[in-house]
């Protein structure tokens, strides 16, 4: 009785894996769920792979990404300043050559006051409150740091604190950048005989000692004579409404 039913059994058994082999209508059906099955196994395994990486991995690899970051920042602006010099040691054949600025990476803390939106405390370490800094956001100007109770205070551009000089248009015409506690800056102090035009680029020209040559401003928006000397609106490239890291100038040379 055993022997038969074995035998039944195993040709039942043969006449299916027949008709699997050869039928498309049996195959299709069972070949697309056992797909499904792979599919969902590797996709379960692949995330539990990622989530094991990324427990154990995921704060040396921040670190290791903020420490390029800020490794390529500092090194895109010091060959903006390099690139600055070299050019005016090419107009001037007695130009020296002396660049090793330093920047750090700062925090922003909080805002100094509720509804001023200009100005912002930093988490700068070894704060030396006896110096005014400049302030980078993504290789844009956007303000500068002055000690307030020994603690570094960022003024953004939009402060009408906030100065540092500048240089516009391919006459570098020389003038003095400040805030109006608007959207725009006001470039005051340039020259008369200067030429300059609305959608000039502004730059730092370098001359404070707070930033070096060549670090984006903003455009011309328009300009306007007072006094013998002209203004310019200028429209800003730093715009952000959440502060939250800057580049610190420590030095410029």
């Amino acid at each position: 009785m055993n022997k038969k039913l074995f035998t039944y059994l195993l040709t039942l058994l043969a006449l299916f894996m027949g008709a699997l082999y050869y039928t498309k209508t049996i195959q299709s059906p069972l070949l697309s769920s056992l797909n499904n099955i792979k599919i969902t196994y590797h996709a379960i395994t692949q995330s539990i792979q990622n989530s094991i990486d990324k427990h154990f991995f995921q704060a040396q690899e921040i670190t290791e990404l903020k420490e390029k970051l800020q490794k390529y920042e500092n090194n895109h602006l010091v060959m903006q300043q390099l690139a600055s010099e070299i050019d005016d040691m090419h107009k001037e054949n007695n130009s020296t050559l002396a660049t090793d600025p330093k920047i750090e990476l700062v925090r922003a803390i909080s805002y100094e006051k509720f509804g001023n939106l200009n100005r912002v405390w930093l988490d700068v370490p070894d704060y030396n409150s006896s110096k005014i800094y400049g302030l980078i956001y993504k290789e844009m100007v956007a303000g500068i740091v002055i000690p307030k109770d020994s603690k570094a205070l960022a003024l953004l551009n939009s402060d009408i604190k906030s100065t540092y000089a500048v240089y516009i248009g391919n006459s570098k015409a020389p003038g003095i950048a400040h805030g109006n506690n608007g959207k725009n800056l006001i470039v005051s102090f340039i020259p008369a005989w200067f030429n300059i035009k609305v959608g000039d680029e502004v730059i730092t020209s370098g001359l404070d000692d707070i930033f070096f040559k060549g670090l984006k401003v903003g455009r011309v928006l328009s300009i306007s004579t007072s006094q013998g000397y002209q203004n310019a609106v200028v429209e800003q490239y730093y715009k952000s409404s959440e502060p939250s890291y800057f580049y610190l100038i420590r030095s410029v040379q």
